[in-house]
């Protein structure tokens, strides 16, 4: 582990005099932070309880932007940083490895920007994924590819003229969204200490004012397709496609939030695989293999908007529900983008619980 994060800190530190001379000449401001974390996996399932022996350990290295209200939407979130991350994690599990991370992210600043709250999504990297014959107890990653989600609350003091400190919380999540089975996922809740590099002589622009202004959109209508690829978590099913046929109103009622009501059905052939092999393997379970795979849900979303882009989660119900599969209640959380008035496109993992079934990717338009 040591021998690793001097690699880390000298490539880290390659790096700061990479960018320094670089955009010795751009006027826009950018600082550069590493941080090192210490933290515990959450137990958010049973299943994951033997992979708990230690404490996690690990580094985060970012380069952040700043931004000063040339954009709308910077001034309405109090100028964030926005910036991409490097995650190195060490599980102290001999059955998970180790994992790296890259993230885009953004950091929303509060009291008088002392505090920040930086909320990144990117791929991970698993050196040690489910083996069926060499690492058959890692039920966490099925896959060496992952989907990776950070959070982190920070502090921040100034030390010198380019050098602060900060501290805070960090969460780092890993999961393959059942692209392929197993995948019960990590939590890692470690906190973290680290310090920030802001280049001197830089030109620092001045805010610029938000401008208060009422904002609304009438009620609108829009459809959406979404689709890839997932497993059951019984193993030996194989990937199979899914699809999703969405339609929903939205009523956007000021410049950050817009509210959503829908409807959706959804073609999973996992589950017609699923419920083949239950009623052959297991009769006791009741399944005779005739149920039907499709499900029918109604769903209430929220979308928080940055200029074109926009945080969406979803809550929904399964009205037509033939099947009895991680339970009725379903969550929805990823990014859009919109491209013009009316199209769209949007990445969102689909959960029960703490349990993803999918990673979603959509298109949708806008009327």
């Amino acid at each position: 582990m040591k021998e690793k994060l001097h690699l880390y800190l000298a490539l880290v530190c390659s790096l700061i005099g990479v960018l320094s001379f670089s955009q010795e000449n751009t006027p826009k401001p950018y600082s550069l932070d590493l941080n090192y974390f210490y933290g515990n996996i959450a137990e958010h399932s049973k299943d994951i309880a033997h992979l708990i022996t230690g404490h996690p350990t690990g580094i985060i290295a970012s380069y952040n932007r700043k931004t000063y209200g040339l954009n709308e939407w910077e001034r309405r979130y109090n100028y964030p940083d926005w910036g991409f991350s490097f995650i190195y994690q060490d599980l102290d599990n001999e059955f998970l490895g180790e994992t790296y991370g890259v993230f885009g992210h953004y950091s929303f600043y509060f009291l008088k920007r002392k505090m920040f709250f930086r909320v990144g999504q990117g791929i991970g990297y698993a050196t040690s994924p489910f083996d069926i014959l060499t690492n058959k107890k890692n039920v966490a990653f099925g896959s060496k590819i992952l989907s990776a989600t950070y959070l982190q609350l920070n502090y921040k003091q100034k030390l010198f003229n380019t050098i602060s400190l900060q501290a805070g919380l960090s969460i780092v999540h890993y999961s393959n969204g059942n692209v392929r089975a197993p995948n019960t996922s990590t939590n890692t809740i470690a906190a973290n200490i680290g310090l920030v590099y802001s280049p001197k002589n830089q030109v620092i622009p001045e805010f610029i004012a938000d401008k208060k202004v009422k904002y609304t959109e009438p009620l609108r209508f829009n459809f959406a397709l979404r689709g890839g690829i997932n497993q059951s978590d019984r193993l030996g099913l194989g990937t199979h496609p899914f699809y999703i046929a969405s339609v929903f109103a939205d009523k956007r009622i000021n410049r950050k939030s817009t509210l959503q009501l829908g409807a959706e059905v959804f073609f999973s052939e996992f589950l017609k695989e699923q419920i083949r092999f239950e009623s052959i393997a297991f009769p006791g379970f009741g399944t005779t293999g005739d149920e039907d795979w499709k499900r029918i849900g109604v769903f209430l979303g929220h979308e928080l908007r940055f200029g074109r882009m926009a945080l969406v989660t979803q809550l929904g119900y399964y009205v037509y529900y033939p099947y009895d599969f991680e339970g009725r209640v379903y969550a929805r959380v990823g990014l859009k983008r919109y491209f013009g008035k009316h199209f769209f496109g949007v990445v969102t993992v689909k959960a029960h619980g703490a349990k993803a079934e999918a990673v979603e990717f959509g298109i949708g338009y806008r009327l």
